[in-house]
């Protein structure tokens, strides 16, 4: 894998096409999923992969650095960074196969399913095994992770089909579809980074991971006690509570897939601090992600009911998590913003106390500042105020989604004092006005209940949106002119 620059707008636009292609696998997936399943089943699937999380949330911390080292061109970055995640993904999973039991029956889960928590250890191997290889792969030529994501999509699809639906083997025929997937997207990213595991192993750089990682278990393990509000939905929150929340998710993590119209920003920024590339992230992101929250707030009746009838009632949930999917969106460009720019690591050095002192820290505490606030109030709220399992739902989504949002804050306000930011903010307000009327059109008709007559309304709205905003947004008109060059120069290369 030869040094590349890196192509901001191509890169952005490969992996977001690859993104927006993968609703239609994702969402077939969740579908087959959703209507094999019974209520307690679908519930018994999301804590699966609730329970996954937790042993799998240390997968991001040598990545975090390794990308960096490797977009500097530290030579043996890649080779250490996969060779040492793949280490901890082994005591990773020692650790969690004999507390299977104990965990199931603290959850009072049947017997019956015990086999499944058994197996999805398979995925925690292949997760930290991706996330390393993704991090080489980011640091030169991110556009790779858009192939990389259609050829797992695609297996996973089909295998599933087979297993979920010929098969009728649900859970069982989903785990399964995801590890034959993960395992061919694995092959696939191994082949590309072939150049850079013949390389020797540097463990000084994993010496100095180590250090640096701390902070980032710090960050991993504050998240995972914020997501602890998901166990406690499952397990105070009724039957249905947990598979509510899930099924709206499904929905609104839609709009985050914007994020990665600016997934190149990130190495970009450590190879060259230039504020005009964040600005055109900020463009490039809000331009779709503002109307695809117009979208499914308008649409929210239409789209949770695809899922599976029973929830049609959540659609106050994806409200919610709609306008929540948004604010991460931005956080997530924020946060890249402020990982970019930060230098504590350039001398291929880690000190912890530079570490500690560094904005990253301040950042990495904010889960705490999130979980202080939300799980004594979920608890609070779960053990007194919820009279069934769908308002048990939407309160944790309001509460879970309104600190986000203060978190939110906290971090542009760091990232503006880091760097300068230029706010587009003539263009947000045509991308407002026109997400705006193509609200108003979506909400004046008859809102359909079928998965084909929904995804036609929706490319009618995106139709009505774009032909709007080419209108009266010259810059618009230039963006999509630039990523399509960026795109077609690609190809001829």
């Amino acid at each position: 894998m030869a040094k590349n620059e890196i192509r901001l707008q191509y890169s952005g636009f490969i992996i977001f096409a690859a993104k927006m292609l993968s609703i239609a696998t994702g969402l077939a997936f969740q579908l087959m999923i959703a209507r094999a399943t019974t209520k307690p089943e679908y519930d018994l699937w999301f804590n699966i992969n609730d329970i996954l999380a937790y042993f799998t949330l240390l997968a991001t911390a040598f990545p975090f650095w390794t990308m960096r080292f490797v977009a500097r061109g530290k030579e043996g970055a890649a080779k250490t960074g996969i060779l040492a995640n793949l280490t901890i993904s082994a005591i990773a999973t020692i650790i969690y196969l004999p507390l299977v039991p104990l965990i199931t029956s603290s959850l009072d889960i049947s017997q019956e399913y015990l086999l499944l928590y058994f197996i999805v250890s398979t995925q925690i191997i292949e997760l930290y095994f991706i996330n390393a290889l993704e991090a080489c792969l980011r640091a030169r030529v991110p556009q790779t992770l858009g192939y990389g994501l259609l050829v797992a999509e695609v297996c996973k699809v089909i295998v599933g089909y087979i297993l979920i639906i010929e098969f009728r083997q649900p859970l069982l025929g989903a785990l399964l579809s995801l590890i034959i997937a993960f395992t061919i997207q694995i092959a696939y990213y191994s082949k590309l980074l072939i150049q850079e595991l013949k390389q020797r192993i540097r463990w000084e750089y994993a010496k100095e991971w180590l250090k640096g990682s701390t902070a980032n278990i710090y960050n991993i393990v504050g998240n995972r006690i914020a997501a602890f509000i998901f166990i406690m939905l499952f397990a105070y929150g009724g039957e249905g509570a947990r598979g509510s929340y899930g099924a709206a998710t499904q929905i609104a993590s839609i709009i985050t897939y914007s994020s990665f119209l600016a997934f190149a920003l990130y190495p970009k920024l450590l190879a060259e601090k230039n504020s005009e590339d964040i600005t055109t992230s900020l463009k490039m992101v809000l331009m779709f992600a503002i109307p695809m929250t117009a979208g499914a707030i308008t649409l929210s009746d239409s789209y949770i009911i695809i899922m599976k009838s029973i929830y049609k009632d959540a659609w106050p949930v994806l409200i919610v998590l709609a306008i929540n999917a948004f604010v991460a969106t931005l956080s997530g460009l924020f946060s890249s913003v402020l990982y970019g720019v930060e230098r504590v690591d350039e001398k291929a050095k880690i000190s912890f106390r530079e570490l500690v002192k560094s904005r990253l820290f301040i950042v990495f505490s904010l889960p705490y500042f999130h979980s202080a606030i939300t799980l004594p109030t979920a608890f609070y709220i779960l053990a007194n105020h919820v009279q069934n399992p769908l308002q048990a739902a939407l309160y944790v989504s309001i509460i879970n989604s309104s600190v986000s949002f203060a978190m939110f804050l906290i971090l542009y306000a760091i990232v503006r004092k880091m760097v300068t930011i230029n706010i587009p903010w003539r263009n947000i307000t045509k991308y407002f006005f026109a997400s705006a009327i193509m609200a108003i059109f979506l909400s004046l008709i008859q809102h359909p209940t079928r998965i084909y007559l929904t995804l036609i309304v929706t490319a009618i709205g995106g139709i009505i949106y774009l032909t709007l905003l080419m209108a009266i947004d010259k810059e618009a008109r230039a963006l999509v002119n630039s990523m399509w060059q960026e795109v077609k120069f690609k190809i001829r290369g």
